[in-house]
């Protein structure tokens, strides 16, 4: 059943793929068939698999620190009433700024190699992770605040023991959405300036006409999108399923 429901989304985005080409015409050099990008990610596959784990190295990394920043500035603003009225107004004027107008600047900061591409990853992510946690911090049911005050518990205990277990469905959801959009800032990254990585082999083959390629290479980072939010989400489900078995 499941591999029912996940062929029959691919085999009509394939139809769908394969009829815009004849009812529009379209040369392959603009739009290559399904047929001729299967072809090329196979003759192409040491070359793309080469250059995917230099991306999937960027957006693990950046998820991974993003994820904790989220889960550490939350924590903090949480705590204080100050500083999520002085910090968060920052934090929605970062997300302000376009990430195209600052990926140069990353470039410029932390060099070609891995550095600017985690960078990017990780500003793209932090914010949604940051954000979902703490709403979900700030919902923790009064009642369960009370009733752990009422038993001599402290600010810090309350945070740690009951807050932040209420508030991991928050926390898991934020991840979700940071799965899907740290490729996009590694991407973003080797676009601007890289010698390595998806972004750059889809600039690479596009300079060089293979646009069979180019396809290829975004069909390798949608793959890996893809899987990436699946095994976010089991983790996901798997904390649930821990909580709510304590």
């Amino acid at each position: 059943m499941t591999a029912l429901r996940l062929g029959l989304p691919l085999l009509l985005g394939l139809a769908l793929w394969q009829g815009a080409i004849l009812a529009l015409a379209m040369p392959a050099f603009i739009l290559p068939g399904p047929l001729r990008v299967a072809e090329a990610l196979l003759a192409n596959r040491a070359l793309l698999a080469e250059h995917a784990a230099i991306t999937v190295t960027e957006v693990l990394v950046g998820l991974a620190l993003g994820a904790l920043l989220g889960w550490l500035s939350a924590t903090l603003l949480a705590l204080s009433p100050v500083a999520a009225r002085s910090l968060r107004p920052l934090l929605v004027f970062s997300q302000a700024i376009p990430v195209f107008a600052l990926a140069p600047i990353f470039t410029l900061w932390f060099g070609y190699g891995l550095g600017s591409k985690i960078a990017m990853a990780l500003l793209i992510i932090y914010f949604p992770v940051t954000s979902a946690f703490y709403d979900a911090l700030t919902a923790t049911p009064p009642a369960w605040v009370a009733q752990a005050r009422i038993m001599g518990a402290g600010p810090a205990r309350i945070l740690w023991c009951v807050r932040m277990p209420a508030a991991l469905p928050g926390l898991m959801s934020g991840l979700r959405l940071a799965a899907v959009y740290a490729p996009i800032g590694a991407i973003i990254g080797e676009w601007v300036g890289a010698s390595r990585g998806l972004g750059y082999l889809m600039l690479l083959a596009n300079g060089r006409a293979k646009i069979d390629l180019m396809f290829a290479a975004v069909l390798v980072v949608a793959v890996l999108t893809i899987l990436l939010h699946r095994a976010v989400d089991a983790l996901a489900h798997w904390v649930e399923r821990r909580q709510t078995d304590t």
